[in-house]
């Protein structure tokens, strides 16, 4: 099997003091945070608001750049929506912003380490696992999730456990691959995560 070709990681900041996050990223030796919340701002965790965030990345030697309104979950294209106003992956997947988003993600990973970064703290709730990382991983970029507590975990880690969320076999069963169970899994845990807003069907 062909290794990777480069390899992106992903983290959600979660309540994190700006201390403790710097050090994640510190100990990952990430140089550039991609940010692909849809707005991003933290009523909760100020420390996080885009402008003090960029600030003390820049402070610490690590640059930013903002790309939610290309890879954020919550985007401003009607058609990423279903009839009751929750975002659908498949469709985000394909809309032409998002595909230019993971053009760029993946120029950047050629360059230099790359995160990701999302607010949940669990990979399996949020779309920089359940979308971006899936389309990143088909496009043979390796993918590693930083935890809250520090670790690491592969993309192929999350996927098992979120088959063993849903009871599916790791490897497959006699009638559908482990690819096929993912897909159905994502698919399952879209339903939760995914943002539901206004249904598009309201002006």
């Amino acid at each position: 099997m062909s290794q990777p070709r480069s390899s992106v990681f992903t983290i959600g900041h979660s309540n994190h003091a700006a201390g403790v996050f710097l050090e994640l990223l510190f100990r990952h030796e990430i140089e550039e945070v991609v940010d692909v919340r849809s707005s991003p701002h933290s009523r909760y965790n100020p420390q996080f608001n885009r402008k003090t965030l960029q600030a003390a990345l820049s402070e610490a030697g690590i640059g930013y750049v903002f790309m939610g309104a290309e890879l954020g979950g919550r985007p401003a294209d009607r058609l990423c929506y279903d009839s009751h106003g929750r975002v659908q992956y498949d469709r985000l997947a394909e809309a032409e912003a998002f595909r230019e988003g993971v053009r760029q993600v993946i120029r950047r990973a050629g360059e230099r380490h790359v995160v990701l970064m999302c607010s949940e703290k669990e990979p399996l709730d949020c779309h920089r696992t359940l979308l971006i990382a899936r389309v990143l991983t088909a496009r043979d970029l390796g993918i590693g999730h930083i935890l809250a507590d520090g670790g690491l975990e592969s993309h192929a880690a999350a996927m098992d456990r979120l088959l063993d969320k849903f009871n599916q076999p790791r490897d497959g069963n006699l009638f559908r691959s482990r690819e096929q169970l993912i897909a159905d899994a994502v698919s399952r845990q879209a339903q939760r995560a995914a943002y539901v807003g206004r249904s598009p069907s309201i002006v």
